[in-house]
């Protein structure tokens, strides 16, 4: 970055944890340890990015921003506020102390504020800094940062793979959202939400649409004051959630009024502490790094001008982030990343009918290929097919394009369809059911066994990502072509694949192919190693043609039901709030927090002497606060009830007709089927695995889920407490193993033991108590969980939970087994041999290592029951095609699958399903499964 003189003030502000996440990220393949078994991973790759930007930009001042773990009000204004991001590892909470101590030894300022984000402090410094005439270099790659670009006040994005940082200012943040000014960025955020942080926006307005909204409407508040200009169902959202749209905009909002002052002093760089750096250096075992920095000559630099500055940081690591080899000393060292550019290659265009018949006799050569489709969108179902790319050796692949011309594009098509539907062939591929259903939509239905990269990697590290380009990095070392570099960054400038030069999709097509082949080598000795090969070939890759199926068939959805439906919501909502407004005795906007907690607790007097309130002075009104508080007022559990109703409304009844397919009036969700690290199913695009079921209002969204036609019922089948029958299977304790093969109810026959009565005298409450008593216990509930969970005191809880110990020692004693296992094999395992690590189990942290030890115990028994599921829509499926039936599998929810039976084959297929349910697995207690016909979702269920 060219500098205009030494008077230039660039200050440089580092988002602490996110470059520590990224320095951390980038070891999981190969991480650091040194020889007290110490982790240093985070601590190594951080020192670089510092050294790497101090030697490459010279700044003036400069600090690390950090976190701190005080709540903040953002997480008062939601409470579910960042509730997604997964816990800390413990190798990066180990790396704090010495990251601190880094940063230390080279004289930079740490700075943080409780009560605001790290986000919070820099954009108040950076504010600040402008106003005196600073450069100002936020350095994260945080998006959210965008709203505070001006031209003093930056985005400095560190360069991946040895490439240059990049250095955003507002041209480039307009450009990339279609803006006229950064500050909109927040009004975007608003619309559309951050899953990350947990942020809502308004449901149905993704990136593309809150970018158009604000481009035609100028903000957030310009989109609800002009809501009469909109239609359909964006219009109704926009009306509904208003004010979750102006609350996600106020949480996406970076604060530039942090209680943090510009000590230009504090923030100016020094020379560094060499006998400190020495110091931590040594202690964690950086020999090369400390070489590299420190030299021969390990004393302090006597000057501390800009000479002093460079001269002390002219020797840092030259040294990529993220590819890893060993030095002569053993240690694991950061190189160069490989590339296309760099590793030679050969990638063939097939071009003519002569290339492709040389190709094709290529393929039909071999016992197996892999095979990916290059598209010109996301969707598998409506996304065209621009060309195909195969490979069957490492550094080799071929790009057959396929024209936009469909007569000309079947051709093509007919040409690979024999070699595609060979079952004696087998076929590799990176996520299978996209390409699956794309080729499906082309005419193609790929045979042949399959080998999904993807599903591969997720059974062999459950709790990581699974993307192709993070496998290239972390198992290759290699860093594919960026999609980004051939169609833009997204946005209305982004183009199809089908724009891009031919020459330039073979490369990245068939690199994508190459990778995933060599993939494929890696991965399947792991599989045989691990002793996961029989679930992967005849679980996770059958399903993964089953969950296509499933996704091009959809459900039915009766829209007029559920517009019926909203309405009678809509009128109980008007009732509600009447009657909370007649309760209070004043209008007030019940959506608004800082409304009504002025109603509850000034007009009202609720809440005792001092109710909580936020840093701004704001009243708390979250669900656990109100919770605490239904005894004070009957108004509280009206307004319970009505943020429920508003929640289904929305959530529900409001957005499941838009995600009707007008093509097909059906719903197709996309299943995910390595997400969970459970081994259990998500579903999105729309999510029907949380469709309610506890609540009478929540059962209704049930009856909207109909059969295909007058010729077929929903058929739904749900195991019966298959978690607890598989903790009696595997904890051997004899009394459960004898509830469950008497047929006994198991919450009453629980209850029976733990309050010493008979079955027949077990009261209501004694089998609700033994109930959450049994559930509790699979997930590692302890005394304080119970009693929060019944609301009864903790001595009561603990007294239950060890009457409960007393009478199923069995089941403490699997607990146990499973906590000792784990801590000597870093793992768990389910009945089929699904791994579930546990690093943390060993942690030093209470918190931390309690958290895994819960995991330890409850993940055999959940992956258990997923992977049982997973059989029997592998079985079932396969029965259903084999004897012709018109009947269908549609949805797989938790322990449950519905099908469309058509009424010819109800019976018929009802004790079929039934019997290959129950005869998934053989447990030493019988599988039981409820089942049942009915003219929707509810009556089947």
């Amino acid at each position: 970055m060219p500098t205009s003189g030494a008077e230039d003030k660039r200050l440089f502000l580092l988002d602490a944890f996110a470059l520590i996440y990224r320095a951390y990220f980038s070891f999981i393949r190969a991480p650091r340890v040194n020889s007290n078994g110490l982790n240093t991973s985070a601590a190594f790759g951080f020192t670089l990015t510092l050294l790497d930007l101090i030697k490459r930009e010279n700044p003036t001042h400069i600090a690390v921003v950090f976190d701190t773990a005080a709540p903040t009000e953002r997480h008062e204004t939601l409470l579910e506020y960042k509730a997604n991001r997964e816990e800390m590892p413990d190798d990066i909470r180990s790396n704090l102390p010495y990251i601190r101590r880094i940063i230390e030894a080279f004289n930079i300022p740490i700075l943080e504020s409780d009560g605001y984000e790290a986000d919070d402090v820099i954009g108040t410094l950076a504010w600040k800094a402008a106003k005196e005439s600073y450069t100002t270099f936020m350095v994260t790659p945080d998006k959210d940062f965008g709203q505070l670009v001006t031209d003093k006040v930056l985005m400095y994005k560190p360069g991946r793979g040895g490439a240059p940082p990049e250095v955003l200012g507002p041209k480039e943040i307009c450009d990339r959202w279609d803006l006229e000014s950064t500050d909109q960025v927040k009004d975007i955020l608003g619309l559309m939400g951050d899953a990350v942080d947990n942020i809502p926006g308004i449901p149905g307005i993704g990136e593309k649409t809150a970018m158009k909204l604000v481009k035609q409407f100028g903000s957030l508040e310009g989109v609800i004051e002009n809501v009469e200009q909109l239609k359909g169902k964006q219009k109704e959202n926009v009306i509904a959630f208003a004010e979750q749209g102006r609350m996600s905009k106020m949480l996406a909002t970076i604060l530039v009024d942090a209680p943090v002052e510009l000590d230009h002093t504090a923030l100016h760089l020094d020379p560094p502490d060499h006998a400190k750096i020495l110091e931590v250096f040594s202690e964690l075992e950086f020999r090369n790094l400390t070489n590299r920095v420190l030299g021969g000559d390990p004393e302090p630099v006597a000057s501390n001008g800009k000479s002093a500055r460079k001269a002390a940081f002219a020797n840092p690591a030259q040294v990529d982030l993220f590819g890893t080899s060993v030095d002569g000393e053993g240690n694991v060292e950061l190189t160069e990343m490989r590339t296309i550019g760099t590793v030679e290659h050969d990638y063939t265009l097939v071009g003519s009918d002569e290339a492709c018949a040389d190709l094709l006799e290529a393929l039909r050569s071999r016992e197996r290929f892999c095979f990916d489709t290059e598209t010109t969108g996301t969707d598998a179902r409506t996304a065209e097919l621009v060309g195909l790319a195969f490979s069957w050796k490492a550094n080799e692949g071929y790009f057959v394009p396929v024209p936009a011309d469909k007569g000309e594009a079947q051709r093509i098509m007919d040409l690979f369809k024999p070699v595609l539907e060979d079952p004696a062939i087998g076929k590799v591929a990176q996520n299978a059911k996209y390409d699956l259903v794309v080729l499906r939509n082309h005419g193609v239905e790929v045979q042949g066994t399959l080998f999904d990269t993807m599903i591969a990697h997720y059974l062999l590290r459950p709790d990581l990502r699974h993307g192709m380009d993070f496998l290239a990095e972390t198992e290759l070392n290699y860093r594919p072509v960026s999609i980004e570099t051939l169609i833009g960054p997204k946005g209305k400038n982004q183009k199809s694949m089908r724009d891009v030069p031919v020459e330039l999709v073979k490369e990245y097509a068939a690199e994508d192919a190459d990778v995933t082949w060599q993939l494929h080598e890696r991965f399947e000795p792991r599989l045989a190693d691990e002793e996961v090969t029989d679930l992967f070939t005849n679980v996770e890759m059958p399903l993964v043609r089953v969950l296509a199926d499933m996704e091009s068939e959809g459900v039915r959805i009766d829209t007029d039901a559920l517009r019926a439906f909203g309405q009678e919501l809509g009128a109980d909502l008007l009732r509600l709030q009447e009657e909370i407004h007649a309760a209070c005795g004043v209008d007030f906007n019940i959506d608004s927090p800082k409304q009504l907690g002025d109603v509850l607790f000034e007009t009202l007097k609720l809440g005792g002497d001092k109710p909580k309130k936020t840093r701004t002075g704001q009243y708390q009104t979250s669900e656990d606060i109100l919770q605490a508080m239904s005894g004070e007022h009957p108004v509280i559990p009206m307004i319970l009830d009505y943020r429920s109703l508003r929640k289904l409304k929305g959530t529900y009844v409001d957005t499941l007709p838009a995600a009707v397919d007008p093509r097909t009036g059906r719903v197709h969700t996309n299943y995910l089927q390595a997400v969970a690290a459970t081994g259990r199913l998500a579903s999105n695009e729309p999510n029907l695995q949380n469709i309610p079921i506890r609540t009478a209002k929540g059962r209704e969204i049930r009856k909207a889920f109909v059969p295909r036609d007058a010729e077929h019922q929903l058929l739904s089948a749900d195991y019966s407490q298959i978690e607890l029958r598989i903790i009696a299977h595997m904890s051997g304790d004899a009394n459960m193993l004898e509830a469950f093969r008497n047929g006994l109810d198991i919450h009453a026959a629980t209850a029976a033991k733990v309050f010493g009565v008979g079955i027949g005298e077990v009261s209501r409450d004694q089998r609700s108590k033994a109930k959450a008593v049994n559930f509790g216990i699979a997930y590692g509930q302890g005394a304080f969980g119970l009693a929060q969970n019944l609301g009864i005191p903790r001595s009561e809880a603990k007294s239950i939970i060890d009457d409960y110990f007393a009478q199923f020692p069995g089941v403490r004693g699997y607990m146990d087994e499973m906590i000792a296992y784990c801590r000597s094999n870093g793992y768990v395992r389910t009945l089929m041999g699904r791994r579930r690590y546990l690093p943390d189990i060993t942690s030093g942290n209470n918190t931390v290592r309690a958290q895994a030890e819960r995991i330890a115990i409850n993940a055999p028994m959940q992956g258990s029951a997923a992977d049982i599921i997973k059989v029997a829509m592998v079985r079932i499926h396969d029965r259903i095609k084999k004897d012709g039936m018109r009947s269908r599998l549609l949805l797989q929810v938790h322990d449950e699958l519905v099908f469309d039976a058509h009424n010819d084959e109800a019976q018929v297929l009802k004790a079929m399903v039934k019997e290959t349910m129950e005869g998934a697995m053989s447990l030493d207690v019988p599988l039981v499964v409820d089942i049942s016909l009915g003219k929707n979702w509810l009556e089947a269920h």
